[in-house]
């Protein structure tokens, strides 16, 4: 693990306390226009089609996208903690890799590198 230094390190701090706040703000607005945009789409749409309500929710995850609340971490070295770093969430590699860490070692086998 790369050792920062303490400029760097507080500077990362300021950065990701700025993005929870814009986060927790992001979070309290979407939690009001989701149950506005669903109850729009119940009544206006007869329960049909709830457009409003999945845009609002696409809306989210693009702002998400964009704050990319943990991007200091991109710039540390591979850990034992990002096991799944290059494994996108849902994806085979992730799965297999779990499957890997949870199945039983025989004794005398070198570690896979």
């Amino acid at each position: 693990m790369t050792v920062e230094s303490r400029g760097a390190t507080f500077r990362d701090f300021a950065i990701f306390q700025l993005k929870l706040l814009v986060d927790g703000g992001k979070d309290a607005v979407v939690f009001g226009l989701s149950i506005v945009a669903v109850t729009l789409d119940y009544f206006a749409g007869r329960g049909r089609r709830p457009r409003l309500f999945y845009s609002v929710m696409r809306l989210s995850d693009r702002f998400d996208r964009w704050l990319n609340l943990h991007s200091s971490l991109d710039r540390l070295e591979d850990t034992d903690e990002s096991l799944f770093k290059e494994a996108e969430a849902g994806s085979d590699k992730l799965l297999a890799e779990f499957e890997q860490l949870m199945k039983p070692k025989k004794p005398g086998t070198p570690p896979k590198d």
